[in-house]
């Protein structure tokens, strides 16, 4: 997993993204830990904001991402001025 900086808020200029190269044009998706952890914050505050529907994800199967966009959406509504 690798670090890219990136400007998303004001609050946090990292986001976690998985190493592999995101092919056809497909969202960059994170997993809840790593959003958890961009944003200084508990995993369980992260599905808090899932199970209350202020956070989009995707689901297969079992398993929870959030994509790059909707993470940013996210951060744009609860922008502090």
């Amino acid at each position: 997993m690798t670090v890219r900086t990136n400007k998303i808020s004001e609050r946090t200029s990292r986001v976690i993204v998985d190493g592999r190269r995101q092919r056809g044009g497909l969202p960059k998706l994170h997993t809840i830990k790593a959003v958890a952890e961009a944003l200084d914050v508990s995993s369980r505050t992260v599905r808090r904001w899932i199970e209350n529907g202020d956070l989009a994800v995707h689901r297969v199967d079992s398993v929870v991402r959030v994509a790059e966009d909707d993470l940013r959406a996210f951060l744009a509504l609860h922008r502090q001025n």
